[in-house]
């Protein structure tokens, strides 16, 4: 069983940026792991964000290309969202998953509120 933890989102003013983070814990290979980052504003159906596969290799929804980036640190069982230039419609609660074979995970959430 794997426990996913997101940290890092908040209240900022558009335009700004904020990293948010997903640890890992419960599974000794996390590197074959496939991750992403999924939102869910209210009223709308979750969304895919960004994903990362055991590779390395990335993949974005139009809405944020050339604004966030997905990483990950497979020493530290961590995944990464730096997420620049944020609007208003960026607003929503963003959700880490991970996914190998048949077997998925969510984390809980963290909101993030793009406000002035």
């Amino acid at each position: 069983q794997v426990q996913l933890v997101e940290s890092g989102g908040g209240l900022v003013q558009p335009g700004g940026s904020l990293k948010l983070s997903c640890a890992a814990s419960g599974s000794s290979i996390f590197r074959l792991y496939a991750m992403a980052w999924y939102r869910q504003a209210p009223g709308k159906e979750r969304e895919l964000v960004a994903q990362i596969t055991s590779r390395g290799s990335t993949n974005y929804a139009d809405s944020v290309k050339g604004r966030f980036t997905i990483s990950r640190d497979n020493g530290k069982n961590t995944v990464f969202l730096q997420m620049n230039s944020l609007k208003p419609e960026d607003t929503a609660v963003y959700y880490c998953n991970a996914a190998y074979r048949e077997y998925r995970y969510w984390g809980q959430g963290t909101q993030v509120t793009v406000s002035s």
